[in-house]
């Protein structure tokens, strides 16, 4: 295989620290693919095998390339609370179906400092009555913060649950004015 076609197919990883603790970044040559809460060694190693298997390509740490400094870029921005909307490409190879349909509408859909129930989501994606789904639907998001299922509660007004944990998507609301900032 020559130099370009491995270029094509290499999957790039980074690091950056964030208020919600370490977050890992991946990418690939169609943009970011994942992003990783609580990113500690053992996290980061067992989410590198999963994107080697998924991707056929084994990650290597760039923290330079490209779309990951860019990505790095406006996740700072973001946590400063300088910018409330990313642009990046992304790469939704890791998701598809209903899942990938529920995730489109949520990135496009679901501004910063609102939030949407599992329901009404569901309906917008022609689902009424897929809450449920919709839930499952953020569970497996690859692009959370990028792809904002913290912006997901119940209807009743719960915050509901969250992958990187209940306490990282309050400070994510919090940032965002959805609710108020923790008092310790």
């Amino acid at each position: 295989m020559d130099s370009h076609a491995q270029d094509e197919q290499q999957v790039v990883w980074a690091v950056v620290r964030s208020e919600i603790g370490p977050l890992m970044l991946a990418a690939t040559p169609d943009g970011l693919v994942n992003v990783v809460f609580h990113a500690t060694e053992a996290v980061r190693d067992r989410a590198l095998e999963r994107l080697a298997a998924r991707l056929g390509a084994a990650p290597v740490e760039d923290p330079d390339a490209p779309v990951l400094a860019e990505a790095i870029g406006q996740l700072r921005a973001y946590f400063a609370g300088e910018r409330h909307d990313f642009d990046l490409p992304l790469d939704w190879s890791l998701i598809s179906g209903f899942n990938r349909q529920v995730l489109r509408e949520l990135a496009a859909g679901v501004p910063y400092g609102t939030v949407v129930g599992y329901g009404d989501l569901a309906g917008r994606v022609g689902q009424p009555g897929g809450a449920q789904a919709v839930g499952a639907a953020m569970g497996a998001n690859p692009l959370p913060v990028v792809v904002p299922c913290h912006r997901v509660v119940e209807s009743d007004g719960g915050i509901g649950g969250f992958g990187g944990g209940l306490e990282t998507k309050r400070k994510l609301l919090a940032l965002e004015g959805v609710l108020p900032e923790p008092l310790f």
